[in-house]
């Protein structure tokens, strides 16, 4: 049997419900499941402290109140050696800078870089991607990996590793009954929920395109999840502004996310901009709820036009709209799209598929550094 791996996951926020810290929390417990001496460190937070130690997974608070924070550097550079770290994992570019600089301190045999957006990279980052110091770059789909090359990384230093779902949790038999009854709705009710609220995720899109079909689709109703108080009033008021208010619910953090997404008839993501591949999208398969996405960077990936959900062009509300006049017009087709979503799930897109993917990676990497 092979000798579990010390692994050091580095996540330079607090978050714990964002799609970040989803897929870092689902990847430790996954390597942990399978033996690996798995730690975490993020900036200081209670909910992981809680959720890891449940778990009985080391967890270490670090300020990383910058990417030159010698303090964060100091105890980093003491828990690689005390720990004997093989591997570390710096998600997102905070992490990656503070690891470089405690690299210079300290022996890190393999260091491993997260990639789960399309923005470009200006000159410092690339520097960072490309550094021989980086052994290698996980990249959440194809398109990003292609972005990354187009940039100067080179293509054999980047594994593409889709980010997964946990399809035990995420599956058809979860039961949306009380999210409908919570919003108030009947079977005659047609409910389009996105979830993520930023700008760049086309929210503004989305309350267009509810307002275009307003008169068509009368039954029509628009869930937003995962705002605070202050973007609800924003959303809110926006809807008022488009005269759909009544038609516009918003909820702010929630856990019952299987749940939500199976009460829906639909999810949209109207994102425009910076996404790798949207993982609501990959979740409302998962329990087989038909999607509509934009046709960009990763999506098409996985939202494969007409057949696991249906694609339209970013910044088209109009387009988007005709989108969900088609779903709300053809049920049983568009619960065959998320039939057939659920499929390509289970095959390519699974916490599963990740964590196993991940570990032979690692693996791999960890042996060409020593030779064995």
């Amino acid at each position: 049997m092979a000798e579990p791996l010390r692994v050091l996951q580095l996540y330079p926020k607090e978050d714990y419900f964002t799609g970040a810290a989803i897929q870092l929390r689902e990847l430790v417990l996954g390597l942990t499941a399978r033996g690996h001496d798995v730690t975490v460190a993020t900036r200081p937070s209670e909910v992981w402290v809680e959720k890891l130690g449940a778990a009985s997974v080391p967890y270490i608070p670090l300020p990383m109140a910058s990417e030159i924070d010698l303090r964060s550097v100091k105890a980093l550079v003491r828990i690689l050696r005390s720990r004997r770290v093989q591997v570390v994992h710096a998600h997102k570019g905070r992490a990656r800078t503070l690891a470089l600089i405690a690299g210079l301190f300290v022996r890190i045999p393999v260091l491993v870089l997260n990639r789960g957006v399309s923005f470009p990279l200006d000159r410092f980052n690339r520097l960072g991607y490309t550094t021989r110091r980086v052994t290698a770059i996980v990249a959440v789909c194809a398109s990003i990996k292609e972005g990354l090359v187009r940039q100067g990384v080179p293509a054999e230093k980047i594994e593409i590793i889709y980010s997964g779902t946990d399809t035990d949790r995420f599956h058809p038999g979860v039961d949306g009954g009380a999210v409908r009854r919570e919003l108030g709705l009947g079977a005659e009710h047609f409910l389009v929920t996105q979830i993520g609220i930023r700008s760049w995720k086309g929210n503004d899109d989305v309350l267009d395109a509810m307002a275009a079909v307003a008169d068509r689709l009368p039954h029509a109703r628009l869930l937003f999840v995962g705002a605070n108080e202050a973007k609800a009033k924003i959303l809110h008021d926006k809807a008022a502004a488009r005269k759909i208010r009544d038609r516009v619910r918003v909820f702010l953090y929630r856990e019952d996310i299987p749940q939500i997404l199976k009460a829906s008839d639909v999810t949209v993501d109207a994102s425009y901009a910076g996404l790798g591949l949207t993982g609501t999208l990959r979740e409302s398969l998962a329990v087989g709820t038909p999607v509509i996405g934009t046709d960009l960077e990763g999506n098409p990936e996985l939202v494969r036009h007409r057949q696991t959900g249906l694609l339209v062009k970013p910044r088209d509300p109009a387009g988007l709209a005709d989108a969900l006049g088609a779903v709300a017009a053809a049920p049983e087709r568009a619960r065959a799209m998320g039939r057939a979503g659920r499929e390509l799930v289970e095959r390519q897109f699974s916490t599963r598929a990740k964590v196993e993917r991940t570990e032979a990676l690692y693996r791999r990497l960890v042996a060409g550094r020593t030779g064995t």
